[in-house]
C-alpha cells in the first residue's frame, strides 16, 4: 500500500487484493470525518435538530409500531 500527498489530496493505492467492502467502510469513515471538520453548529443546535427529527420520525412511525 503506497499513500502519497498531492496538493491537499490524499492518494491511497493498494493492491487489488483487498477486501472492497472493507475499503467502502474506511471511505465511508474518512467522509465523516471530513464532514465533521467542517461542522460549524454548536452543540445546543445539533440536541435541537436531533430532538426536532426524532419528533418527526415517531409522527411518521406511530401508526406503524402501536396499536
Amino acid at each position: 500500500m503506497v499513500i502519497t500527498r498531492q496538493d491537499r489530496n490524499i492518494i491511497i493505492e493498494a493492491s487489488d487484493s483487498i477486501n472492497m467492502g472493507a475499503v467502502q467502510k474506511v471511505i465511508d469513515y474518512i467522509n465523516i470525518l471530513e464532514i465533521v471538520a467542517k461542522n460549524q453548529g454548536t452543540e445546543e443546535q445539533a440536541s435541537e435538530l436531533a430532538e426536532s427529527v426524532n419528533k418527526n420520525w415517531w409522527a411518521e412511525n406511530k401508526s406503524r409500531l402501536l396499536p
